[in-house]
């Protein structure tokens, strides 16, 4: 089965990007994930953190605080993973290989997991198409789009689900950014619902490999012994207790993010790409010209994703700094006055 072959290709590999330009001005300006590039500050880890192992009382501190940020309800509802990727092919395993279905298009890597498991895996457009699976996955907000399912309907789908021993499984990897109201955090309690979190990508510490599942407590238990003790690296305790408890970053940092995806839009805007959809955290867009966008920001350095499956789709993060906007303003405007002489017959 092709899903079982390997990870798919994702964003965020700069081998990739030089092969692909070798050409390119270095260094890249890394668009290609979802990852904030103003990542929560650094600070001096204690040196236990590195030269003993985690501590247990520790953890608890962790999964406390992730429950009160995260509105899930209590910690025992809690499970603290080195990154949601590894959860995946678990929480697909919660439920006996049978009928997975995917809300697509989104992240590929459900799919591969839920294959992972012995499930027989379909990616469907229409919501309603969920009530038919054992294993329904939604990703909410989703990834590369940003379309958003309400609550009211998931709850609907996961009592469903629950009806006949089935699982909802909401990948709520980008809600840090999205409308809470929406998320299902709040109801993992009732059961036959996990919710995935991750830490990395709104905190913009991927490399920490630090994520969250968030299910009824018996669920949470079955999955934390699968782990076993120290699941959690030292450094990642350390750094999830603190960020996951500074509310105060949490709130500019949402506000900085709105105002950097909003002049994003303006600025691909300004040379006639317009936005489709997206989070604050990057932006998706849709035409007929995404391919040739690609490989014209590639060759300057700048790499979006692009999607090959989706040849017309394309997703931007965001700059991280002043040097790498201009960098993205001078490449579009690059293209687009290449787009303009083609359309008048003026060979480059």
């Amino acid at each position: 089965m092709k899903l079982l072959e390997g990870a798919v290709d994702h964003g965020g590999s700069l081998g990739r990007a030089r092969a692909l330009f070798p050409n390119a001005p270095q260094p890249f300006v890394d668009l290609s994930t979802g990852i904030n590039p103003h990542s929560y500050p650094l600070f001096e880890l204690p040196a236990t953190s590195l030269s003993r192992l985690p501590e247990a009382g520790r953890a608890r501190e962790l999964t406390a605080i992730a429950a009160g940020t995260y509105g899930a309800p209590a910690p025992a509802n809690v499970v603290a993973a080195p990154g949601t990727q590894i959860l995946l092919p678990r929480v697909a395993s919660l439920v006996a290989p049978g009928r997975a279905l995917v809300l697509g298009p989104t992240y590929a890597e459900h799919a591969r997991a839920a294959a992972i498991a012995g499930h027989e895996v379909t990616e469907v457009s229409d919501f309603a198409d969920l009530a038919n699976a054992d294993l329904a996955i939604v990703v909410n907000p989703n990834n590369p789009d940003g379309r958003i399912v309400e609550r009211d309907r998931l709850l609907a789908l996961a009592a469903g689900l629950r009806a006949k021993g089935g699982l909802l499984v909401v990948d709520e990897a980008f809600m840090d950014v999205g409308p809470r109201e929406h998320s299902l955090a709040g109801d993992v309690g009732q059961g036959g619902i996990v919710v995935l979190r991750s830490f990395g990508k709104f905190f913009g510490l991927a490399g920490l490999r630090l994520g969250f599942a968030l299910a009824d407590a018996p669920t949470a238990q079955r999955l934390e012994m699968q782990f076993g003790p120290w699941a959690v690296a030292g450094p990642a305790l350390e750094y999830g207790i603190r960020a996951l408890g500074d509310i105060g970053w949490q709130d500019e940092m949402r506000a900085s993010l709105a105002e950097a995806s909003a002049r994003l839009d303006a600025l691909f805007g300004r040379f006639g790409v317009p936005v489709a959809g997206g989070t604050t955290l990057f932006r998706y867009f849709s035409l007929p010209e995404a391919a040739g966008l690609f490989a014209a920001l590639g060759e300057r350095g700048i790499l979006l994703r692009h999607f090959t499956d989706r040849p017309h789709v394309l997703r931007a993060g965001l700059p991280g700094n002043d040097e790498e906007w201009a960098r993205l303003e001078s490449a579009l405007a690059e293209w687009a006055m290449r787009r303009e002489d083609r359309a008048k017959g003026i060979k480059p």
